[in-house]
């Protein structure tokens, strides 16, 4: 039943997601506001849509929800291969999601003491540099210019005509 649903949710999202089906949807909202002036704007003719958008929105929530859960966990055993993979990372960030709010508010607040500490050095300085000359250089409006003359030097070899 379990996988049942797995695949059945998986197929929704992935279709309710589609331009075909908000094609549709559209579709469906304006045949019934052009329905209005047959049923004279009457309740039933109001309570046909809000039903309907009532109870496709009830399930879409379950669907969707079933089909981000799958999707979160699959990125995190994903995560956690790529800590196990890599010889300098730290093996006790793997299972980091299951600590409660406090201690990943904890270990917020180390890592921003660390970010603050390299920040601070030298090389971490020239390289705020590099990038806040970068920036001023592209929105100085000679990027295009200068990234056209950086090709034409490497093709012919930084040879001045």
């Amino acid at each position: 039943m379990k996988e049942m649903f797995h695949k059945f949710s998986a197929r929704v999202s992935s279709a309710a997601g589609s331009s075909y089906t908000f094609s549709i949807a559209m579709l469906i909202v304006i045949l019934w506001a052009v329905t209005g002036p047959f049923f004279g704007y009457s309740n039933t003719w109001q309570l046909v849509i809000n039903t309907g958008t009532t109870v496709v929105t009830f399930l879409m929530v379950f669907l969707v929800q079933n089909t981000q859960n799958r999707d979160s966990k699959a990125m995190q055993l994903k995560l956690d291969e790529l800590i196990r993979a890599s010889k300098s990372a730290r093996d006790a960030f793997v299972g980091l999601e299951d600590l409660n709010d406090d201690e990943l508010a904890a270990l917020d607040q180390d890592f921003k003491k660390l970010h603050d500490a390299q920040s601070a050095s030298p090389v971490m300085n020239k390289l705020h540099k590099k990038i806040a000359d970068e920036h001023a250089r592209r929105k100085g409006g000679n990027f295009a210019s200068h990234a056209a003359g950086q090709a034409v030097d490497s093709i012919f070899g930084n040879r001045k005509a």
